[in-house]
């Protein structure tokens, strides 16, 4: 039984991961647990690429993500879910960014999607799969149909 669920999402990709967040809903419901959604910007602050970018254009991608991310659960869980959840922003590699943030909220359940691999992905490894592979709770993970 979760007490604390994290739902990683993808704000790019929004109608395939609609069915994650709706996954990530029922099972939340089915727990009585809490349910945090997280989605991770590039950190844009790093030496080499932060020197090509506005001293205030990481804080804009992460307003603007987190704009992104209250939009896609009200469309896809309604403005009662959105009003229950908690909305995270991350920023950095995406897998460490869902595996620091579970250990911090001591999640029992993570909650992510499995997309159709690209030739990269099969070399370097889905960020999916470094999440079960390294999650020291429980991963569900959501295929894409």
């Amino acid at each position: 039984m979760s007490k604390a669920i994290l739902c990683a999402v993808d704000i790019s990709q929004t109608s395939s991961e609609e069915e994650v967040l709706q996954t990530a809903a029922k099972l939340a419901e089915l727990d009585g647990a809490s349910l945090d959604i997280v989605t991770v910007v590039p950190n844009f602050g790093m030496n080499l690429v932060g020197s090509y970018f506005d001293e205030n254009f990481q804080k804009q991608a992460v307003k603007e993500a987190k704009q992104r991310l209250n939009d896609m659960v009200i469309k896809v869980l309604g403005t009662e879910w959105n009003d229950k959840v908690r909305h995270i922003v991350g920023a950095g590699s995406i897998y460490e960014e869902i595996l620091q943030l579970a250990e911090q909220i001591d999640a029992d359940l993570i909650v992510i999607g499995a997309h159709k691999p690209g030739l990269k992905e099969y070399l370097l490894g889905p960020n999916s799969a470094r999440v079960v592979r390294h999650s020291k709770c429980s991963v569900y993970v959501v295929r894409e149909n």
